[in-house]
């Protein structure tokens, strides 16, 4: 680290590990142009957005900026604080270097060229992240562009579920445009607090199915109307940009697309993927129903028993509603006829969610195989890996820990935010190798392993393993016992429910 690093007073990212640069695209389309898999709910917005992230060429000339603090800048810094509380900590550091803030860049390449795949299809395996509360497509850029450096190209998702601070819809040519303010619910269940997420669900999903249907609109070579102005100074450039995404995506192979989600994000991971498999599967109530995909739709064919998950920080309230007790009670996936089983299934907690016993007894039993399944002697592994790294707290997965380390370590105490990163996406990389998943191989450095002589890992199961083998890597089964017996977990503190919000995750609810 340079000493002009040390002392620049703007927060900044480290470098995308992987092999490869990493270009961005962001991408903003009228849903009446796309072809959803659903009909849209109430409230639904009149747009989709995301932000793509993807492995481009080498870009050896400065290109304009990809800022972490989306446009418009001061409104959204503003919408944060108000959202973090007066008084709390990260609000007063909101408050006091907005103008720092607006300069933290994100380490990719805007509109880079698309690099050619050398997987053997000649196409880039895709990924789908939904972000969590607080969340948009930004606050997840490391992760999304620490996964796309290793050869993914990943769609961080913005929801305007009212799950975001602030979201801003452009007009389209039929409707006016639109902000989307915070909804605030709290963390301990009731009838209201159960509705008002079920309704954010139904926008969530919703948007899936929209940005499923972009995704195939693109690799058709079809022309998309991108509302985004910020993807470039040139009207030609906008045009033109998504147009390379042609023929490169694996997108129409049964089971080919991962979903990845954090907190929020990965109940809608769980709510999606279950949704769309058990589609024909219908309550006696059809107002219980917050996503129905025609069954003849492409979406449908997609998440089959081997569609990839990974979740991170499973936030299970969202998942109890009385109203989707049908879903709740059903399997991942993954355990049914054909499937790999827990191969399919990785899930990382911070260790705040490991220890908030409530929300980790509900993980387990989302994530856990059904009772009386077995796989044979040559059938797939029956438990799912999960983990979680020692002093992480519940947004070391988010960009916060590693723009803010001396903060979130004095007093949070997130510890090594940069490692925590590593380790997520080394899991996330080696589940999607088990399951055929081409991606580039992870670094010896990122490997932790003495002397670089050693050759890049195309197949690292070091971190998938169950030994403890990797300093502060402990891994749980789905009973409950960490691997390593000397871990101490921490009982609710003055006997709160359940499903409260543990203490120290209040001031970052991602």
């Amino acid at each position: 680290m340079s000493w002009f690093t040390r002392l620049n007073p703007i927060p900044s990212f480290p470098s995308y590990s992987g092999s490869y640069q990493v270009g961005t695209i962001d991408v903003e389309v009228p849903a009446a142009d796309l072809e959803s898999p659903s009909p849209a709910p109430q409230s639904a917005p009149p747009t989709v957005a995301f932000r793509i992230f993807y492995p481009c060429d080498n870009q050896p000339k400065p290109d304009r900026p990809v800022r972490w603090i989306p446009q418009p800048q001061r409104h959204t810094v503003s919408a944060f604080a108000k959202f973090l509380g007066a008084g709390s900590l990260f609000a007063d550091v909101f408050s006091l270097f907005p103008h720092l803030l607006y300069y933290i860049r994100i380490p990719a390449h805007r509109n880079a060229p698309l690099l050619s795949a050398p997987t053997q299809s000649k196409r880039w395996p895709v990924m789908v992240f939904s972000h969590g509360l607080a969340g948009s497509r930004n606050t997840y850029s490391h992760i999304c562009g620490s996964l796309s450096s290793h050869g993914i190209v990943v769609i961080a998702m913005d929801h305007r579920d009212g799950s975001s601070p602030i979201q801003y819809i452009r007009a389209t040519s039929e409707t006016e445009a639109q902000i989307v303010d915070y909804e605030k619910y709290p963390h301990t269940p009731s009838p209201e607090v159960y509705e008002g997420r079920d309704k954010q669900l139904r926008i969530r999903l919703y948007e899936l199915g929209l940005a499923h249907s972009a995704l195939l609109t693109v690799d058709r070579g079809q022309k998309l109307n991108n509302l985004d102005t910020n993807t470039s100074h040139s009207k030609k450039e906008r045009e033109d940009v998504l147009a390379q995404f042609k023929g490169s995506l694996d997108v129409h192979v049964p089971g080919r697309i991962a979903f990845t989600g954090h907190s929020f994000g990965a109940a809608t991971t769980v709510q999606f993927v279950k949704s769309v498999f058990y589609s024909t599967e219908k309550p006696a109530n059809a107002n219980d129903i917050l996503y129905s995909p025609a069954p003849n739709s492409e979406l449908v064919r997609q998440i089959t028993t081997r569609t990839p998950v990974s979740l991170l920080d499973l936030w299970c309230l969202p998942l109890k509603s009385p109203a989707q007790r049908w879903l709740w009670q059903k399997p991942l996936p993954a355990y049914m006829p054909g499937g790999r089983g827990g191969q399919g299934i990785v899930s990382v907690l911070s260790e705040g969610f490991f220890n908030w016993r409530g929300n980790f007894e509900d993980t387990k039993r989302t994530i856990s195989p059904p009772f009386g399944y077995e796989a044979n002697e040559k059938g797939p592994v029956t438990e799912p890996y999960f983990f979680y790294p020692a002093n992480s707290q519940h947004f070391s997965q988010s960009d916060f820990g590693i723009l803010f380390p001396y903060l979130t370590s004095k007093f949070l105490k997130a510890m090594e935010p940069e490692r925590v990163l590593k380790l997520n996406t080394r899991a996330i990389t080696q589940m999607l190798r088990e399951n055929d998943v081409e991606v580039a191989a992870t670094t010896a450095v990122d490997r932790e392993i003495d002397g670089l002589e050693e050759k890049d890992a195309q197949d690292e199961d070091r971190i998938l393993a169950r030994d403890g083998s990797i300093r502060g890597w402990i891994s749980v089964d789905t009973i409950g016992r960490p691997a390593k017996s000397d871990v101490k977990v921490e009982k609710d503190e003055n006997n709160a429910p359940a499903d409260k919000l543990p203490a120290g995750q209040q001031a970052m609810e991602m």
